[in-house]
């Protein structure tokens, strides 16, 4: 079964909103990290909102393309959508609309083969996995920048969810990814 996994930049304040404030904690360290979460990807799982900042962007980059760049232009990405600013029927950039109920559509990726689903900024897509149980691990890209305003990846419409802490990944320079798990379920009380 295929994992779910969220890859978000956040500042130490929690804003993930147009994450360009990044670009200074760009180091090799975390290219290395970028490409193999990228490698380990059999597609994209994307909402509306990100797909249509990241895809002219990448596909202006095709020509003359690094690995990085044609592996993200080849991998099939599904974008969940409610249908409000894409017409359903002309995807781009390799891709499939999701429409219809997303936990049932999300629910089936998960038992197709191939590589995990790699889901890139995306709150409101973020936390509807979560509250659907859907999400498999959460990998925070936690970056020294405290920015004031923003879009807040969690509010007081997140669900309350109970994470377990798998690991933190120092990529120098101050950024750190902290991954977290499903909470494991609570043992029975032994007799």
């Amino acid at each position: 079964m295929r994992k779910v996994i969220a890859s978000v930049f956040v500042s130490i304040d929690g804003v993930f909103e147009d994450p360009s404030w990044s670009m200074p904690f760009w180091n090799d360290e975390a290219a290395k990290y970028a490409g193999a979460q990228m490698d380990e990807a059999g597609a994209l799982l994307l909402g509306r909102v990100t797909y249509e900042g990241m895809a002219p962007a990448w596909t202006a980059r095709a020509e003359g393309a690094d690995s990085g760049t044609r592996r993200m232009n080849a991998l099939p990405k599904y974008v969940a959508t409610r249908g409000a600013g894409i017409a359903p029927g002309t995807p781009e950039w390799n891709a499939t609309f999701l429409t219809g109920d997303l936990a049932s559509e999300v629910a089936e990726l998960k038992r197709q083969g191939g590589g995990d689903l790699l889901v890139y900024g995306s709150g409101q897509l973020v936390n509807a996995l979560l509250a659907h149980g859907l999400l498999d691990e959460l990998r925070l890209w936690t970056l020294p920048v405290v920015q004031g305003k923003g879009r807040k990846l969690f509010d007081e419409d997140s669900p309350v969810t109970t994470l377990t802490p798998l690991g933190t990944t120092d990529l120098g320079g101050g950024a750190l990814v902290h991954a977290y798990g499903p909470a494991a379920a609570p043992s029975a009380p032994s007799a």
